[in-house]
């Protein structure tokens, strides 16, 4: 199955519903049908053809999903660029993908507005049907390069299709469902989970340019939905609603989601004491988009991110999770030697997250392969330790890195947000850890460098006074 048959279900067979509400107007999905087989028409005229890459560097906006579906329509690999990168980051996607156009707002490339003008004296028909098997390339998404150049990883169109399947079977995501997305559709979480679940579903879905939290109560009263995905750093702000107001944002809500990054099981609780519902927690990557996930019936268990999904293999290898499935992709854009790297000789794909499994079957990660911290010969999970610094009254955030020390190698430093004291956090952890495991030094900041999608850079973190 090709993404198209799987979309046809709503684009289709949902024709007269109403699909999304942009920018305080409605559309049913026969015109977002339409819309984008206007522009798949466009396309072509314009010289693109099945395979060929297209740049998109939008924000949010109806043009965005128009673009996606005239690409996946017409076999077109969509490439989508991070709104945030600047010059340098934006050369190199365009170098290494080398598209045909590329799509943005900024002067000297085609601007969505004039496309969509153009469009309007295009067929409102489908173009003339391309072969696309599940093995043909959907999307060309390239990875955040927090730790080196960002890569292009090929995803094709069953591992999007499979992903669409998991994640509405297992988290029961139907038609009677409204999901309120305000994550930026240049990710894989906005795009393969938000955007694929509201068109396999047809659901109803409410488009946000960005998700702000001085806005999100009036959002979510007025929208009324009963879904949302988000990230941590979004969870955290949210804690920051009144009890009054926070019961009137979840009365309708059904199931709250969050990814791309850690949730601190502090975070969970507290969400869970302030709204009346239980974050379902899961992992995912770029690579492979979803893996393992908190179940929707049974325990959501904090700390953890759960049970792997249908169809994902997964398993454990000197302390790394490595997978296998329908969900993984084939490898990185002409990067050869990076892709050999990247998988097993038997076909695991090696994540690069360290984790653990109970008993009973659930996974908890540990952090990042490249975060381990080695001091003196024990292991440092860095994970471990701010998750107990978030504990403590005023630690809103938390990071820890291992920094070079001339005796034990390397030696863990902490970085917080909030209003604490160093010697009241030093005692906890001497009271709580393992000698070896407490911070040499805390270091206050005003907040801790992030992705887009709320990862912490540890890398663009200060180095500490004091530390070798």
């Amino acid at each position: 199955m090709n993404l198209s048959q799987l979309f046809d279900l709503s684009l289709i067979g949902r024709r007269q519903h109403i699909a999304l509400e942009w920018q305080e107007r409605t559309y049913p999905f026969g015109e977002i049908d339409e819309r984008s087989n206007r522009l798949a028409h466009l396309l072509l005229a314009r010289g693109l053809a099945p395979g060929d890459r297209l740049c998109v560097y939008l924000a949010n906006r109806l043009e965005f999903i128009d673009l996606f579906l005239a690409c996946v329509k017409t076999g077109i690999v969509f490439v989508p660029v991070n709104i945030l990168y600047r010059e340098r980051e934006i050369t190199h996607i365009t170098g290494d993908a080398e598209p045909r156009a590329m799509v943005t707002a900024e002067p000297g490339a085609w601007n969505p507005e004039t496309l969509t003008q153009e469009a309007a004296a295009m067929p409102s028909t489908r173009p003339c049907p391309v072969l696309l098997e599940g093995s043909s390339p959907a999307a060309l998404v390239y990875t955040s390069g927090t730790t080196g150049v960002s890569k292009g990883a090929i995803l094709t169109h069953q591992n999007f299709v499979s992903n669409a399947v998991n994640i509405a079977a297992c988290w029961q995501i139907t038609a009677a469902d409204r999901l309120l997305l305000g994550l930026p559709l240049f990710h894989v979480h906005g795009l393969g989970n938000g955007v694929h679940a509201w068109l396999a579903t047809g659901c109803r879905m409410r488009l946000l340019e960005r998700f702000e939290h001085q806005t999100a109560a009036a959002e979510f009263v007025s929208f009324a939905p009963t879904l949302f995905f988000g990230v941590p750093t979004v969870y955290v702000r949210l804690l920051e609603t009144p009890p009054e107001t926070a019961r009137a944002m979840a009365e309708h809500m059904r199931l709250f989601v969050s990814g791309s990054a850690p949730l601190p099981a502090q975070v969970l609780e507290d969400f869970r004491a302030l709204f009346g519902h239980t974050i379902l927690e899961r992992y995912g990557m770029t690579e492979t988009l979803m893996n393992i996930s908190n179940p929707y019936a049974g325990e959501r268990r904090p700390g953890t991110v759960g049970l792997p999904l249908p169809g994902v293999a997964v398993r454990i290898a000197d302390g790394e999770l490595q997978l296998r499935g329908p969900n993984v992709f084939v490898g990185y854009w002409r990067r050869d030697e990076a892709t050999a790297a990247a998988f097993t000789p038997d076909g695991w794909f090696k994540t690069g997250d360290l984790g653990k499994c109970s008993d009973d079957g659930y996974y908890t990660l540990q952090g990042r392969r490249s975060d381990l911290i080695i001091s003196g010969g024990f292991n440092i999970y860095p994970r471990e330790i701010e998750e107990l610094l978030l504990e403590q009254p005023g630690v809103s955030e938390a990071a820890v890195l291992g920094l070079p020390d001339r005796v034990r190698g390397e030696v863990p430093v902490a970085y917080i947000v909030g209003k604490c004291q160093a010697p009241a956090l030093e005692a906890v952890c001497r009271a709580k850890l393992a000698s070896f495991k407490v911070p040499r030094a805390f270091l206050r900041v005003d907040a801790l460098p992030r992705t887009a999608l709320g990862k912490v850079q540890k890398h663009l973190l200060p180095k500490p006074e004091g530390v070798a």
